[in-house]
């Protein structure tokens, strides 16, 4: 044997304690940004879920899509507004976001998963009447906040061992249909499933200090204290929301919430496999 499959023998063994934690476990996977639109990165994504699955645990993906939705609005010259980070989205903006959302993202994503030897069934927010929605203001039109959620269809297809992969779009009582913000929805779903972890894939190494350095990463946080963190500055502008979403999610039941570099190959499987890790974990 040498020294190349020697090392592999050697974090195989390893990892082992770490997949008996999180074995016949749900982890919960908010899926965006660079991991999304690079292909060797969005290949390593489906390669580690595929390989979660396989070795036993519960795997959930929920995606949203905006460099997409952005492509096909330009493409039938609708033009894309943005208002405190969130898409101003009318009546014709929402047909494109669901059409974008629900059909073409997601179901590249049910393939891919497919191609690699996984089982995945695409959904979303609709499917199951799993994530009711009201307006989150009068500024931004179909928006969403989520206010009931629905997680039967999910828990059917996870216990058959399959991989739900869901499209943050949902609908009200009148039957209008919502974007949803990909955070706020990974972390409704983490909470409502009462999952093991929920582990958010970003652009940036995790919570740091000094956002410019990312050798001032902070390993593990207690919401308790990012109020404080907050008011230090060190948590600000839009990481404020999305630690704000993985705070809910603790709380609803969550066990733990990491945000982690998406644009690191592997990274889902550095950070749940690994004693060290990669990123900044929450917990209570």
């Amino acid at each position: 044997m040498n020294i190349d499959n020697q090392q592999k023998a050697k974090i195989l063994a390893e990892a082992l304690p770490n997949i008996q934690l999180y074995r016949n476990k749900i982890i919960v996977v908010k899926y965006g940004g660079n991991a999304m639109v690079n292909e060797t990165l969005k290949k390593a994504v489906m390669h580690d879920l595929v390989l979660l699955s396989t070795i036993g645990i519960k795997v959930v993906l929920v995606h949203g899509g905006g460099p997409e939705i952005n492509r096909t609005l330009d493409k039938m010259q609708i033009e894309s507004r943005f208002e405190d980070g969130l898409r101003v989205t009318d009546e014709e903006t929402v047909s494109v976001v669901q059409m974008v959302l629900a059909g073409k993202v997601n179901k590249d994503l049910v393939c891919q998963i497919g191609n690699l030897g996984g089982h995945a069934i695409g959904l979303s927010g609709l499917d199951g009447s799993m994530m009711k929605c009201k307006p989150h203001d009068t500024v931004h039109g179909y928006v969403g906040d989520i206010v009931e959620i629905n997680m039967e269809a999910v828990q059917e297809i996870l216990e058959n061992r399959w991989i739900p992969v869901i499209s943050t779009i949902g609908f009200d009582e009148d039957n209008h249909c919502y974007n949803i913000n990909a955070d706020t929805a990974a972390a409704a779903v983490a909470g409502a499933l009462k999952a093991e972890a929920l582990i958010s894939m970003t652009d940036i190494v995790g919570l740091c200090r000094d956002k410019d350095d990312p050798e001032t990463l902070i390993h593990k946080v207690f919401v308790s204290n990012t109020p404080a963190l907050i008011a230090q500055g060190i948590i600000s502008g839009g990481m404020i929301p999305k630690i704000d979403s993985m705070t809910t999610a603790l709380r609803q039941g969550c066990k733990k919430a990491f945000i982690i570099d998406g644009r690191v190959p592997h990274s889902i499987l550095m950070e749940l496999l690994t004693d060290e890790g990669m990123g900044t974990m929450f917990s209570i």
